[in-house]
């Protein structure tokens, strides 16, 4: 029995354990309920394709919830750095075009970032009210500066740039998977390994507390969503080079399955607990559902169904060992069967010394 009990404990202590367990039953599903899909390497290379954009906005949100707070801003950031770089990169034929457009458009996610940082640390701002209005506002901003048209940046093809971000390692993986991998392992030590990390952590489980530890949490928050808001618009330079268009409305069909992804992963939206590799495996979860039943025959229909099935599930099962209560239900489930059993011994036997 302790020695089950030590083994459910090393399991539940191995972070996103019970996640990479959900996404490998789930992929061993539709292995067995589509094989002419997901025996081939395609659907795979197109997961790794398409998965990185939220996943990077998945990870940059694990911090953020972290600490306690909400950012709902990041798909206006993805879509104003799309514009700030394709803006560049069409009105300026230079060589160094493209790496200009680079930089702003991170300067840009750091400068929306920034603003709702003071937002929150300074002026006091709920960060769910700060950044919902940012997200309207620059969202409004971006339409107002692209005039409501999409930028075609077909030319970017022919750049070394879209190798970087969206070429293909060895003619087979995309760069963009190295890209939220890279990032997923930098973030990890960040929240794992660096004071940023710590301070993050104990302003999630409790502020006061935190300040009383000489940690300064007005910076810290500051710090945190401008890190966020570079975050997203890498995010967003990612999906523009890939796609090589920019469209103003880029960027809202991120915002539910990032959320998605971060708490199946394992973070507690109440902060202080945070899984960047939760959040990687959680993002490959949500960014594989979709595809994966309607490749089964499965109608349309039952997508979301099957969704909301597979993250409830997925969210309890990390609760569950997350929290070393499998033992525990093992445990009361045997006490249970045991009761049962005298019950019925116990009844059997009054019977037959009735009948006697």
């Amino acid at each position: 029995m302790k020695q089950r009990r030590s083994i459910l404990a090393t399991l539940g202590s191995i972070e996103g354990l019970p996640v990479l367990g959900i996404l490998l039953l789930l992929y061993g599903a539709f292995l067995i309920t589509a094989p002419s899909v997901f025996t081939k390497h395609r659907i795979y290379m197109s997961f790794l394709q398409t998965v990185p954009p939220p996943l990077v906005l998945g990870l940059g949100l694990t911090l953020v919830i972290t600490a306690g707070e909400i950012d709902l801003s990041f798909p206006a950031v993805v879509a104003l750095s799309g514009f700030a770089f394709s803006w560049v990169f069409t009105n300026f034929d230079t060589v160094w075009a493209p790496w200009a457009g680079v930089a702003l458009a991170l300067a840009a996610g750091a400068l929306v970032g920034f603003v709702n940082g003071l937002l929150v640390a300074k002026v006091g701002v709920p960060s769910i009210m700060a950044t919902l209005a940012s997200q309207f506002f620059w969202y409004g901003v971006t339409i107002l500066l692209a005039g409501g048209l999409q930028l075609n940046i077909k030319e970017v093809e022919e750049t070394v740039m879209h190798d970087i971000f969206t070429g293909r390692i060895f003619g087979l993986i995309p760069a963009q998977a190295l890209w939220g991998l890279g990032l997923a392992i930098f973030l990890w030590f960040i929240l794992n390994r660096h004071t940023f990390g710590e301070s993050i952590i104990f302003v999630g489980d409790n502020p006061n507390v935190a300040q009383v530890m000489g940690i300064n949490v007005e910076i810290t928050r500051i710090k945190l969503f401008t890190l966020m808001g570079v975050i997203a618009a890498f995010a967003g330079l990612l999906l523009t080079i890939e796609m090589n268009v920019f469209f103003p409305t880029q960027g809202q069909s991120f915002l539910l399955s990032a959320m998605a992804a971060v708490f199946i992963g394992g973070t507690l939206i109440s902060g202080g607990k945070g899984s960047v590799i939760g959040t990687l495996w959680g993002s490959y979860i949500i960014g594989s559902l979709q595809a994966g039943v309607v490749a089964t025959g499965v109608t349309s229909y039952w997508v979301q169904s099957v969704m909301g099935f597979i993250m409830i599930l997925a969210v309890a099962l990390n609760v569950v060992i997350g929290e070393g209560r499998l033992s525990g239900v093992s445990d009361a489930f045997r006490r249970w069967t045991s009761s049962s059993r005298s019950h019925v011994t116990k009844t059997a036997m009054e019977t037959n010394d009735t009948a006697l």
